[in-house]
């Protein structure tokens, strides 16, 4: 039986929308979990979390989720999280009228 790596990415919310994003290793922002930055050092981790907390003209409530890459791609690990990725049940916010759309950061 093999085990499924487990990752760090960072995520907050689109201060304009309130969409859950996700930091790329481009430093841009995306609304789609398989674009983040997959970070396996918790050293890493809490270095690209503090880039992305000082993005306040961005993005809210920066911060690190644990996710879980399977066979059909990342999973998160956190109920919290899951419900954060899968999106809301309802249409809102730049994510409805441009769901591919990301924004750069600072």
């Amino acid at each position: 039986m093999s085990v499924n790596p487990i990752y760090q990415v960072v995520t907050a919310n689109a201060l304009k929308s309130g969409d859950v994003v996700y930091l790329t290793g481009c430093d841009e922002w995306s609304p789609e979990l398989i674009t983040a930055e997959f970070i396996d050092t918790s050293e890493q981790a809490e270095f690209r979390l503090s880039v992305a907390t000082r993005q306040t003209r961005l993005v809210v409530d920066a911060h690190l989720a644990t996710v879980e890459m399977t066979d059909n791609g990342p999973v998160p690990v956190t109920r919290r999280e899951a419900l954060r990725a899968s999106g809301p049940s309802i249409a809102f916010g730049a994510g409805a009228a441009n769901p591919g759309a990301a924004i750069a950061a600072e």
